[in-house]
Protein backbone atom coordinates (compact mmCIF):
# COMPACT_ATOMS: atom_id res chain seq x y z
CA UNK A 1 0.00 0.00 0.00
CA UNK A 2 1.27 3.44 -0.98
CA UNK A 3 2.70 5.50 2.08
CA UNK A 4 1.37 9.21 2.65
CA UNK A 5 4.50 10.65 1.11
CA UNK A 6 3.94 8.68 -2.34
CA UNK A 7 0.86 9.59 -2.68
CA UNK A 8 1.69 13.29 -2.08
CA UNK A 9 4.16 12.91 -4.97
CA UNK A 10 1.30 10.88 -7.19
CA UNK A 11 -0.65 13.92 -6.62
CA UNK A 12 2.12 16.56 -7.72
CA UNK A 13 2.87 14.10 -10.47
CA UNK A 14 -0.76 14.14 -12.06
CA UNK A 15 -0.48 17.84 -11.98
CA UNK A 16 2.68 17.96 -14.09
CA UNK A 17 1.04 15.56 -16.36
CA UNK A 18 -2.97 17.29 -16.64
CA UNK A 19 -2.67 19.02 -19.76
CA UNK A 20 -5.98 21.03 -18.87
CA UNK A 21 -4.02 22.16 -15.82
CA UNK A 22 -2.74 25.97 -16.71
CA UNK A 23 1.57 25.71 -17.81
CA UNK A 24 2.61 27.51 -14.43
CA UNK A 25 1.01 25.10 -12.08
CA UNK A 26 2.24 22.17 -13.98
CA UNK A 27 6.08 24.01 -13.96
CA UNK A 28 5.30 24.63 -9.94
CA UNK A 29 4.40 21.04 -9.69
CA UNK A 30 7.69 19.94 -11.81
CA UNK A 31 10.03 22.40 -9.84
CA UNK A 32 8.66 20.44 -6.41
CA UNK A 33 9.35 17.41 -8.35
CA UNK A 34 13.06 18.47 -8.86
CA UNK A 35 13.52 19.24 -4.80
CA UNK A 36 11.97 15.88 -3.87
CA UNK A 37 13.91 13.46 -5.91
CA UNK A 38 14.03 9.84 -5.94
CA UNK A 39 12.61 7.19 -8.31
CA UNK A 40 8.64 8.30 -8.18
CA UNK A 41 9.88 12.26 -9.00
CA UNK A 42 11.76 10.86 -11.89
CA UNK A 43 8.66 8.56 -13.04
CA UNK A 44 6.43 11.33 -13.06
CA UNK A 45 9.10 13.93 -14.84
CA UNK A 46 9.88 11.12 -17.95
CA UNK A 47 5.76 10.58 -18.20
CA UNK A 48 5.74 14.02 -18.69
CA UNK A 49 7.79 14.07 -21.95
CA UNK A 50 4.54 12.45 -24.26
CA UNK A 51 3.26 16.34 -24.27
CA UNK A 52 2.75 18.49 -26.95
CA UNK A 53 4.49 21.46 -25.25
CA UNK A 54 8.20 21.98 -26.77
CA UNK A 55 8.26 24.86 -23.47
CA UNK A 56 7.26 21.81 -21.16
CA UNK A 57 10.06 19.64 -22.60
CA UNK A 58 12.71 21.62 -22.49
CA UNK A 59 12.05 22.12 -18.52
CA UNK A 60 11.89 18.52 -17.69
CA UNK A 61 15.33 18.20 -19.35
CA UNK A 62 16.81 20.98 -17.26
CA UNK A 63 15.46 19.88 -14.04
CA UNK A 64 16.28 16.59 -14.55
CA UNK A 65 20.34 17.98 -15.02
CA UNK A 66 19.61 19.80 -12.11
CA UNK A 67 18.44 16.80 -9.73
CA UNK A 68 22.15 15.17 -10.61
CA UNK A 69 20.67 11.68 -10.36
CA UNK A 70 22.43 8.83 -12.38
CA UNK A 71 18.78 7.30 -12.85
CA UNK A 72 18.14 10.40 -14.94
CA UNK A 73 20.54 9.15 -17.80
CA UNK A 74 18.41 6.57 -19.72
CA UNK A 75 15.75 9.07 -20.03
CA UNK A 76 17.83 12.27 -21.22
CA UNK A 77 19.45 9.95 -24.05
CA UNK A 78 16.52 9.12 -25.17
CA UNK A 79 15.48 12.48 -25.53
CA UNK A 80 18.59 13.73 -27.60
CA UNK A 81 18.73 10.79 -29.70
CA UNK A 82 14.91 11.44 -30.75
CA UNK A 83 15.61 13.75 -33.67
CA UNK A 84 11.72 14.52 -33.67
CA UNK A 85 11.95 16.15 -30.61
CA UNK A 86 12.83 20.21 -31.51
CA UNK A 87 16.74 21.45 -30.93
CA UNK A 88 16.04 23.72 -28.18
CA UNK A 89 14.58 20.00 -26.09
CA UNK A 90 17.38 18.29 -27.81
CA UNK A 91 20.12 20.21 -26.47
CA UNK A 92 18.49 20.83 -22.94
CA UNK A 93 18.88 17.33 -22.61
CA UNK A 94 22.55 16.78 -23.78
CA UNK A 95 23.14 19.77 -21.27
CA UNK A 96 21.25 17.93 -18.24
CA UNK A 97 23.53 14.94 -18.92
CA UNK A 98 26.59 16.97 -18.65
CA UNK A 99 25.72 18.58 -15.01
CA UNK A 100 24.98 14.72 -13.79
CA UNK A 101 28.31 14.43 -15.21
CA UNK A 102 28.69 10.67 -14.80
CA UNK A 103 31.88 9.34 -17.14
CA UNK A 104 29.24 6.50 -18.46
CA UNK A 105 27.70 9.37 -20.85
CA UNK A 106 30.73 10.28 -22.67
CA UNK A 107 30.49 8.06 -24.94
CA UNK A 108 26.82 9.55 -26.03
CA UNK A 109 28.00 12.87 -25.86
CA UNK A 110 30.73 12.17 -28.20
CA UNK A 111 28.53 10.88 -30.47
CA UNK A 112 26.32 14.02 -30.61
CA UNK A 113 29.08 16.28 -30.66
CA UNK A 114 28.80 16.35 -34.55
CA UNK A 115 25.02 16.37 -34.62
CA UNK A 116 23.77 18.21 -38.18
CA UNK A 117 22.33 20.39 -36.02
CA UNK A 118 24.83 22.98 -34.75
CA UNK A 119 22.98 24.00 -31.11
CA UNK A 120 22.98 19.93 -30.18
CA UNK A 121 26.45 19.20 -31.18
CA UNK A 122 28.02 22.54 -29.64
CA UNK A 123 25.68 21.68 -26.12
CA UNK A 124 27.33 18.09 -26.56
CA UNK A 125 30.46 19.62 -26.51
CA UNK A 126 30.42 21.53 -24.01
CA UNK A 127 28.98 18.95 -21.30
CA UNK A 128 31.41 16.56 -22.50
CA UNK A 129 34.27 18.98 -21.55
CA UNK A 130 32.19 19.50 -18.64
CA UNK A 131 32.68 15.97 -17.56
CA UNK A 132 36.46 15.69 -18.43
CA UNK A 133 36.82 18.41 -16.51
CA UNK A 134 34.99 16.55 -13.53
CA UNK A 135 37.60 13.99 -13.60
CA UNK A 136 40.05 16.22 -13.16
CA UNK A 137 38.82 16.57 -9.53
CA UNK A 138 40.21 19.92 -9.50
CA UNK A 139 40.14 21.95 -6.36
CA UNK A 140 37.43 25.10 -7.02
CA UNK A 141 35.61 27.73 -4.96
CA UNK A 142 32.73 28.58 -7.52
CA UNK A 143 31.39 31.20 -5.53
CA UNK A 144 28.02 30.29 -7.15
CA UNK A 145 25.64 32.43 -5.56
CA UNK A 146 22.66 30.53 -7.47
CA UNK A 147 22.81 27.05 -6.16
CA UNK A 148 22.40 26.13 -10.51
CA UNK A 149 24.63 23.17 -11.43
CA UNK A 150 26.07 25.18 -14.47
CA UNK A 151 27.75 24.04 -18.02
CA UNK A 152 31.09 24.63 -16.88
CA UNK A 153 32.45 26.25 -13.65
CA UNK A 154 33.68 29.70 -13.13
CA UNK A 155 37.52 30.10 -13.82
CA UNK A 156 39.83 28.85 -11.31
CA UNK A 157 41.73 32.11 -11.44
CA UNK A 158 41.16 36.11 -10.44
CA UNK A 159 41.00 37.66 -13.34
CA UNK A 160 39.73 41.83 -14.38
CA UNK A 161 36.61 42.13 -15.95
CA UNK A 162 38.21 43.61 -18.71
CA UNK A 163 40.18 40.10 -19.00
CA UNK A 164 37.02 37.92 -18.91
CA UNK A 165 35.03 39.79 -21.45
CA UNK A 166 37.87 39.34 -23.79
CA UNK A 167 37.58 35.91 -23.50
CA UNK A 168 33.94 35.84 -23.60
CA UNK A 169 33.89 37.80 -26.74
CA UNK A 170 36.84 35.90 -28.53
CA UNK A 171 35.20 33.77 -31.27
CA UNK A 172 38.30 31.55 -31.38
CA UNK A 173 38.20 30.15 -27.77
CA UNK A 174 36.30 26.85 -27.31
CA UNK A 175 32.98 27.26 -26.14
CA UNK A 176 33.44 25.47 -22.25
CA UNK A 177 36.05 28.07 -21.86
CA UNK A 178 33.86 31.12 -23.26
CA UNK A 179 31.70 30.03 -20.40
CA UNK A 180 33.95 29.45 -17.69
CA UNK A 181 34.30 33.56 -18.18
CA UNK A 182 30.68 34.00 -18.26
CA UNK A 183 30.13 32.40 -14.66
CA UNK A 184 32.75 34.50 -13.47
CA UNK A 185 31.21 37.24 -14.50
CA UNK A 186 27.71 36.14 -13.16
CA UNK A 187 29.19 35.77 -10.11
CA UNK A 188 30.95 39.42 -9.69
CA UNK A 189 27.65 40.37 -9.95
CA UNK A 190 28.31 44.12 -10.40
CA UNK A 191 26.89 46.68 -13.27
CA UNK A 192 30.36 46.75 -15.03
CA UNK A 193 30.62 42.81 -14.96
CA UNK A 194 26.58 42.90 -15.96
CA UNK A 195 27.27 44.52 -18.99
CA UNK A 196 29.87 42.65 -20.29
CA UNK A 197 27.43 39.69 -20.11
CA UNK A 198 25.26 41.15 -21.87
CA UNK A 199 28.05 42.38 -24.75
CA UNK A 200 27.77 38.15 -24.99
CA UNK A 201 23.81 38.43 -27.32
CA UNK A 202 26.36 39.92 -29.81
CA UNK A 203 28.11 36.52 -29.78
CA UNK A 204 27.90 34.42 -33.26
CA UNK A 205 27.00 31.06 -31.68
CA UNK A 206 23.11 30.80 -30.88
CA UNK A 207 23.89 28.54 -28.10
CA UNK A 208 26.04 31.14 -26.74
CA UNK A 209 23.64 33.72 -26.98
CA UNK A 210 20.48 31.89 -24.87
CA UNK A 211 22.84 30.86 -22.26
CA UNK A 212 23.92 34.69 -22.09
CA UNK A 213 20.33 35.34 -21.55
CA UNK A 214 19.76 32.29 -19.12
CA UNK A 215 22.37 34.48 -17.38
CA UNK A 216 21.21 37.61 -17.73
CA UNK A 217 17.42 36.17 -16.28
CA UNK A 218 19.59 34.76 -13.07
CA UNK A 219 20.92 38.26 -12.47
CA UNK A 220 18.08 40.37 -13.03
CA UNK A 221 19.68 43.69 -13.37
CA UNK A 222 18.07 46.35 -15.39
CA UNK A 223 21.18 47.06 -16.96
CA UNK A 224 20.89 44.25 -19.11
CA UNK A 225 17.04 45.15 -20.24
CA UNK A 226 18.23 47.21 -23.68
CA UNK A 227 20.19 44.08 -24.96
CA UNK A 228 17.52 41.47 -24.04
CA UNK A 229 15.11 43.70 -25.59
CA UNK A 230 17.54 44.16 -28.72
CA UNK A 231 17.74 40.33 -29.32
CA UNK A 232 13.42 39.60 -28.92
CA UNK A 233 12.50 42.36 -31.11
CA UNK A 234 14.82 40.68 -33.83
CA UNK A 235 12.30 38.39 -36.12
CA UNK A 236 15.99 37.05 -37.74
CA UNK A 237 17.14 35.69 -34.12
CA UNK A 238 16.99 31.67 -33.32
CA UNK A 239 13.73 31.20 -31.42
CA UNK A 240 16.06 29.20 -28.89
CA UNK A 241 17.87 32.68 -27.64
CA UNK A 242 14.33 34.70 -28.20
CA UNK A 243 12.55 32.74 -25.79
CA UNK A 244 15.26 32.93 -23.08
CA UNK A 245 15.55 36.99 -23.43
CA UNK A 246 11.54 36.60 -22.80
CA UNK A 247 12.10 34.52 -19.80
CA UNK A 248 15.04 37.08 -18.74
CA UNK A 249 12.78 39.89 -19.10
CA UNK A 250 9.75 38.27 -17.02
CA UNK A 251 12.26 37.36 -14.37
CA UNK A 252 13.53 40.87 -14.31
CA UNK A 253 9.85 41.81 -14.21
CA UNK A 254 9.63 45.82 -14.44
CA UNK A 255 6.83 47.33 -15.42
CA UNK A 256 9.20 47.87 -18.79
CA UNK A 257 9.63 44.42 -19.16
CA UNK A 258 5.99 43.99 -18.75
CA UNK A 259 5.21 46.37 -21.32
CA UNK A 260 7.78 44.69 -23.81
CA UNK A 261 6.60 41.33 -23.00
CA UNK A 262 3.05 41.99 -23.53
CA UNK A 263 3.67 43.71 -27.41
CA UNK A 264 4.58 39.91 -28.05
CA UNK A 265 2.00 37.72 -26.52
CA UNK A 266 0.87 37.64 -30.62
CA UNK A 267 3.94 37.06 -31.92
CA UNK A 268 3.73 35.72 -35.53
CA UNK A 269 6.93 33.53 -35.59
CA UNK A 270 6.23 30.00 -35.14
CA UNK A 271 8.44 26.79 -35.14
CA UNK A 272 7.58 24.08 -37.36
CA UNK A 273 7.63 20.73 -35.96
CA UNK A 274 6.99 17.76 -38.44
CA UNK A 275 3.77 18.42 -39.82
CA UNK A 276 2.49 20.37 -36.61
CA UNK A 277 3.04 24.33 -36.44
CA UNK A 278 3.96 25.10 -32.48
CA UNK A 279 3.55 28.85 -30.61
CA UNK A 280 6.50 28.21 -28.99
CA UNK A 281 7.91 31.51 -28.40
CA UNK A 282 4.37 33.23 -27.84
CA UNK A 283 4.39 30.21 -24.71
CA UNK A 284 7.28 31.47 -23.36
CA UNK A 285 6.45 34.82 -23.17
CA UNK A 286 2.66 34.05 -21.50
CA UNK A 287 4.60 32.24 -19.20
CA UNK A 288 7.24 35.01 -18.20
CA UNK A 289 4.68 37.71 -17.95
CA UNK A 290 2.71 35.37 -15.37
CA UNK A 291 5.78 34.89 -13.52
CA UNK A 292 7.08 37.94 -12.74
CA UNK A 293 8.00 38.38 -9.00
CA UNK A 294 5.77 40.77 -7.27
CA UNK A 295 8.04 40.42 -4.77
CA UNK A 296 11.58 40.55 -5.12
CA UNK A 297 13.88 38.80 -2.66
CA UNK A 298 17.72 39.00 -2.36
CA UNK A 299 19.70 35.83 -4.15
CA UNK A 300 21.35 33.84 -1.57
CA UNK A 301 25.37 34.27 -1.03
CA UNK A 302 27.86 36.50 0.00
CA UNK A 303 29.52 39.90 -1.11
CA UNK A 304 25.96 40.67 -3.08
CA UNK A 305 26.54 44.19 -5.33
CA UNK A 306 23.63 46.48 -4.98
CA UNK A 307 24.38 47.33 -8.46
CA UNK A 308 23.27 44.24 -9.54
CA UNK A 309 19.94 44.24 -8.02
CA UNK A 310 17.09 46.02 -9.86
CA UNK A 311 16.35 49.36 -8.62
CA UNK A 312 12.99 49.31 -6.29
CA UNK A 313 12.02 52.11 -3.68
CA UNK A 314 12.73 50.88 -0.33
CA UNK A 315 12.33 52.61 3.14
CA UNK A 316 15.17 54.02 4.76
CA UNK A 317 14.65 51.97 7.80
CA UNK A 318 14.34 48.94 5.72
CA UNK A 319 17.38 49.62 4.33
CA UNK A 320 19.40 49.96 7.48
CA UNK A 321 17.76 46.96 9.13
CA UNK A 322 18.94 44.71 5.51
CA UNK A 323 22.56 46.34 6.38
CA UNK A 324 22.85 43.85 9.31
CA UNK A 325 21.27 40.82 8.35
CA UNK A 326 23.25 37.80 8.05
CA UNK A 327 23.95 36.56 4.55
CA UNK A 328 25.33 32.98 3.28
CA UNK A 329 25.12 30.67 0.60
CA UNK A 330 21.58 29.70 -0.88
CA UNK A 331 20.43 26.60 0.32
CA UNK A 332 17.29 23.98 -0.69
CA UNK A 333 15.05 22.70 1.71
CA UNK A 334 16.00 19.09 1.10
CA UNK A 335 19.34 20.21 2.22
CA UNK A 336 18.12 20.67 5.84
CA UNK A 337 18.19 18.46 8.50
CA UNK A 338 14.74 16.57 9.14
CA UNK A 339 13.36 18.84 12.22
CA UNK A 340 13.88 21.85 10.03
CA UNK A 341 12.68 21.69 6.81
CA UNK A 342 8.84 22.45 6.04
CA UNK A 343 6.17 19.84 6.63
CA UNK A 344 5.18 18.58 2.81
CA UNK A 345 1.84 19.66 1.82
CA UNK A 346 -1.50 18.02 1.24
CA UNK A 347 -3.90 17.89 -1.12
CA UNK A 348 -6.26 20.40 0.56
CA UNK A 349 -3.26 22.86 0.78
CA UNK A 350 -2.52 22.30 -3.00
CA UNK A 351 -5.89 23.10 -4.27
CA UNK A 352 -5.96 26.17 -1.62
CA UNK A 353 -2.26 27.54 -3.61
CA UNK A 354 -3.58 25.96 -6.95
CA UNK A 355 -6.87 28.55 -6.49
CA UNK A 356 -4.69 31.15 -5.10
CA UNK A 357 -6.10 30.50 -1.38
CA UNK A 358 -9.85 30.93 -2.25
CA UNK A 359 -11.89 27.83 -1.63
Amino acid sequence: MPSTIENRIANVGKILNDNKRPMKERFRALFTLKNIKGELALKYIEEAFSDDSDLLKHELAYCLGQMQDRAAIPILIKILEDVEQVPMVRHEAGEALGAIGHPEVIDILEKYSSDPVIEVAETCQIALDRVKWLQKQEALNDNNPYASVDPSPPLGIQKSVEDLRNILMNEEENLFDRYRAMFSLRNMRTKESILAVSKGLKGKSALFRHEIAFVLGQLQSEHSIPYLVENLRDPLENEMVRHECAEALGSIGTDECVKILNEYLSDEKRVKEKNKVKMVLTSHIRNAVKRIPMIKFRSGGKNQSTEAAPATTVPSAAVTSAKHATSGPAIEDWQLPNRYRRRPIDEQEIDAINSGGAY
